[in-house]
């Protein structure tokens, strides 16, 4: 009974480009928890701004990982990997982690804009 929940409703069929976002984004929160850790393990900013910082853009990550089959969770996740790029200014081993999240969303956008238009899927 693939298609529906336990409640006998018919799930709402998830476009292409939401499962690549959902994907990359919950890689990425992984990535950033553990850039965090390394941004405050060298005392590049003072403690609590460290931590608090990794902190707010993880919680980014996680609400565009969850809102993804909404518009907004995909603008959210463009903004989330523009403030990850922008972590390089502190650390450039972050910021090089943040380009190469940012070219692999940017990949999965198109390709996944791609199939939805061509199987007829509305992209969120």
């Amino acid at each position: 009974m693939s298609g529906f929940r336990r409640g006998g409703r018919q799930r709402r069929p998830r476009s292409v480009t939401a499962s690549l976002a959902q994907i990359v984004l919950s890689f990425e929160a992984i990535v950033v928890a553990l850039a965090t850790l390394v941004v405050f393990g060298l005392r590049q900013l003072p403690p609590g701004l460290s931590l608090v910082g990794g902190g707010l853009l993880l919680a980014m990550i996680v609400v565009a990982a969850a809102t993804a089959t909404r518009r907004f969770g995909i603008l959210l996740g463009w903004a989330a990997q523009v403030v990850f790029v922008g972590a390089g200014l502190l650390n450039l081993g972050v910021g090089l982690v943040g380009l190469i999240f940012g070219a692999i969303w940017v990949y999965s956008m198109i390709t996944g804009g791609r199939i939805d238009r061509r199987n007829g899927a509305a992209a969120p």
